[in-house]
């Protein structure tokens, strides 16, 4: 790895991708730490626990909202956007069309989906403005102070899409998908200094801790395991002569993977579960029912592994057609032993596909719900580490590793995978 590390180095366009992707995160870490004006973040802080929704979205925004900074509401606005877009896509017709158009058609997508974010930014920051007007926790509560804090909350989480934006374009890895990795390593410390506190005064049993550890690292092996692995669909190519060269005959395979939706399902499930509690801020009588979505509540927990499950469909669905798999395949004299070409082949692999997609999605609930189990059984919320957490960052650091490993290839290095 150090050596791949180091070849990595070597190349210079490779280089300054990774070097711009860790000055734009040095970035984003600064502006976490960056006050919002008119609010008592320490006040905040001691009200916003672990067992809370708010204290799950801490987590992904790397202690931003316990700390209240300019980057409090972190990326999910534009995430939630971005769902309501792709589902728009699907059944909007002149959406469908944008999306067929290529580059052009994506671009003007993406620009719709940024204006959405600013929307959702907008009412995502009031309904946090109201939560901490409730613990007391603005300084001079009033129209002015309401102004500032909102508007302050938009402009971070739209100077983190365009910081998103800017590391998927001109550095390495998907940029969305990194802010909240890194936001999530940024806890790790704190979180570990807290266990340790928490066994020397007691509070924690050491066999507890140690069941922690095993359990943890079972799960990042078994997260590796399922996001690597894959369902190979033989494929056989006809002999045919072209010119004075004869082509085909050969084998391969179609490499389905079992996750094919990574950690997308994960984050969007865990970005519209925000929505309601954000909704609750304003409709006078329902903020006592925001511990229905607790992160520890059983309707949360139901609701999420819906949404996991629904989202895991629906992201295989917009990202792989297997009638473009059988077309493209029926065009280069391929054909899958025992089918025949075109749509029998399409429906097998369709078929396929559902299978292993039902196998990825209750995966990805199993691994997303444990923490809940694991924190009542050893009574401590370290675990959120070892579900949804996990999953992030095994699944970003993969799909980062790879894109390295595609450069590292295409000069004949050896990479990470030997």
């Amino acid at each position: 790895m150090l050596g791949a590390l180091k070849n990595a180095f070597r190349i210079a366009d490779l280089r300054q991708k990774l070097i711009f992707t860790a000055l734009m995160l040095v970035v984003y870490r600064i502006g976490s730490y960056i006050p919002t004006p008119g609010v008592n973040a320490s006040d905040l802080a001691n009200q916003l626990g672990q067992g809370s929704i708010f204290g799950l979205l801490d987590l992904f925004a790397g202690g931003a909202l316990g700390r209240f900074t300019i980057f409090a509401l972190g990326v999910n606005p534009y995430i939630t956007s971005s769902i309501i877009f792709q589902l728009l896509g699907s059944v909007i017709p002149s959406l469908q069309e944008l999306a067929k158009e290529g580059i052009e058609g994506r671009k003007k997508i993406a620009q719709y989906t940024r204006y959405g974010t600013v929307v959702l930014a907008v009412i995502q920051a009031i309904g946090t403005m109201l939560v901490i007007q409730q613990y007391g926790a603005v300084k001079n509560p009033g129209f002015g102070s309401a102004v500032v804090i909102v508007s302050t909350l938009t402009a971070g989480t739209m100077f983190l899409m365009w910081l998103g934006e800017l590391i998927t374009e001109r550095g390495i890895g998907n940029g969305i998908s990194l802010i909240i990795f890194f936001g999530i390593i940024a806890r790790l410390p704190a979180t570990t200094v807290t266990i340790i506190q928490s066994v020397g005064s007691g509070g924690i049993g050491i066999f507890a801790v140690l069941a922690f550890l095993v359990i943890a690292l079972a799960m990042i092996a078994g997260v590796i395991m399922m996001q690597e692995a894959q369902r190979r669909i033989p494929v056989q190519y006809a002999k045919r002569v072209v010119g004075r060269k004869m082509y085909g005959g050969q084998s391969t395979h179609i490499p389905l993977r079992v996750n094919q939706a990574g950690v997308i399902p994960v984050i969007f499930a865990s970005s519209v579960l925000v929505f309601p509690v954000t909704i609750m801020q304003f409709v006078p009588g329902w903020t006592k029912y925001i511990n229905l979505f607790s992160p520890t509540s059983l309707l949360y927990n139901v609701l999420y592994a819906l949404l996991i499950v629904f989202f895991t469909y629906f992201y295989v669905a917009i990202t792989f057609n297997p009638m473009d798999v059988a077309e493209n395949l029926q065009k280069q004299a391929g054909f899958i032993p025992g089918l025949r070409p075109g749509r029998p082949t399409a429906a097998y692999i369709e078929r396929v596909l559902s299978r292993i997609t039902l196998v990825g999605a209750l995966f990805l609930v199993v691994i997303s719900i444990l923490p809940t189990v694991l924190t009542s059984l050893f009574g401590f919320g370290a675990f959120y580490f070892g579900g949804t957490s996990l999953l992030i960052m095994v699944g970003v650091a993969l799909d980062t590793m790879r894109q390295i490993e595609t450069h590292l290839l295409m000069r004949h290095y050896e990479g990470f995978i030997k």
